[in-house]
């Protein structure tokens, strides 16, 4: 092939790419206008072409139940899908998907992907897992290190965790939890403490509450940094209705109290109470009052995990 013919097919290579971007850029422009449907149609082909981020925003419509109807396990085969190729939203969202759903060593698996990227949901997440022995090796200087990355990229929720465990931990141990930190951030492996060494802190530190993200999974793509903005819903505490939001069925109830443990701290959820319902092998875990099914339905997109309101009548 001659230089004439290289140019060509390079021009040709560009193109293919600048149309792929333009149309999930397309997409999102459509998604902002609330054309949720129009968006759904512009990624779908893409996404059935393999484009990642394609990928992730079908699997944020049917998440969030936008241009299509809801559907998790399709969200979760689209959100495996753009995860697969190392879309770290889709790490992230698919990880909280399947934590929240009882899942949690799976859910782990991808939340510790996206935690190896920095991305601060999964850095705390992963890191108050570490520090309590959830699913995971316990390892609190690790998980230290991970929730500090966390705060250090402004996530309130990190910050407040980090303030618990300030209060439990030894200083020594914090400040080799703050070294690691630095070396995570500057790309270098993540050194485990030793047997004795996480006997020794487990004893000397109660559970602290897991806090989760105060954002929900964000419904655009990474190149273009849209997403869809949640209903804001009132801190205040709600003594009665006759609503609650359904946040998982587990086949344990641990798993469900340890899913309400994390979310406890978020401020839609202040001055709610968990609710675990069972039914045959599996409990429900509902969350509420909630005073209509607005509120509830707000409360689902502020909290930042797929749920969905239920009456409690």
């Amino acid at each position: 092939m001659n230089r004439k013919h290289l140019v060509a097919a390079a021009l040709l290579v560009w193109a293919a790419s600048s149309l792929s971007a333009q149309s999930v850029k397309a997409g999102i422009d459509a998604w902002q206008r609330s054309d949720y449907s129009g968006a759904v149609a512009i990624w779908r082909p893409l996404a059935e072409k393999g484009d990642a981020d394609a990928e992730f925003n079908l699997g944020q419509a049917y998440r969030l139940g936008r241009g299509v109807a809801t559907n998790l396990a399709a969200a979760k085969t689209w959100f495996e899908r753009s995860a697969s190729q190392g879309h770290v939203d889709a790490e992230t969202t698919l990880g909280l998907l399947l934590f929240q759903n009882g899942e949690q060593p799976d859910g782990l698996k991808w939340l510790k992907k996206a935690a190896d990227q920095g991305e601060p949901r999964a850095l705390l997440v992963y890191g108050t897992a570490l520090v309590n022995g959830d699913s995971v090796t316990q390892d609190p200087v690790l998980g230290y290190a991970f929730v500090s990355r966390a705060a250090a990229q402004g996530l309130q929720p990190a910050k407040e965790t980090l303030d618990q465990l300030d209060r439990i931990m030894p200083l020594a141990d914090r400040k080799r939890g703050v070294a690691i930190a630095r070396n995570l951030a500057k790309g270098a492996p993540a050194p485990r403490s030793t047997p004795a060494e996480a006997a020794r802190v487990q004893t000397a530190a109660a559970k602290p509450v897991a806090k989760p993200p105060s954002k929900p999974p964000k419904a655009a793509v990474r190149k273009a940094a849209a997403s869809s903005v949640p209903a804001k819903v009132s801190t205040a505490p709600v003594p009665s209705g006759a609503w609650r939001i359904q946040l998982g069925a587990f086949s344990q109830r641990g798993s469900a109290e340890a899913l309400f443990r994390t979310l406890s701290g978020n401020s839609a959820l202040s001055g709610r109470h968990a609710f675990y319902i069972p039914v045959g092998a599996i409990t429900r875990l509902q969350v509420g009052p909630f005073e209509s099914k607005a509120a509830a339905q707000g409360a689902c997109s502020a909290v930042g995990i797929a749920c969905f309101p239920v009456s409690a009548k």
